[in-house]
């Protein structure tokens, strides 16, 4: 153990501190600023509109469910199945 260090580590933690002073201006008032990129602005109105846009697309619901009730509207299981199992296989 060296105890002759003990003096300069002791000196380091007897610096002067800093009263945090330095971020205020001549008038004693300091002002937060915000500038958001062409990326950001972008991304904020690609969400609006889709905020904008309904959730339901009743043209495509409305066309099928026609097709349905008049038993025109038909699907297979295989390719339901290849679907679903071509989702999982992608998602892995």
């Amino acid at each position: 153990m060296r105890i002759e260090a003990y003096s300069q580590i002791h000196n380091l933690y007897q610096a002067p501190k800093s009263t945090g002073s330095a971020n205020i201006g001549k008038t004693g008032t300091f002002r937060d600023s915000l500038n958001i990129s062409g990326t950001g602005r972008d991304m904020q109105v690609a969400k609006e509109a889709l905020l904008a846009a309904p959730d339901i697309r009743e043209d495509k619901v409305a066309a099928i469910k026609a097709a349905y009730q008049s038993g025109q509207y038909s699907i297979s299981a295989e390719k339901f199945a290849e679907k679903v199992a071509g989702d999982i296989i992608d998602s892995i």
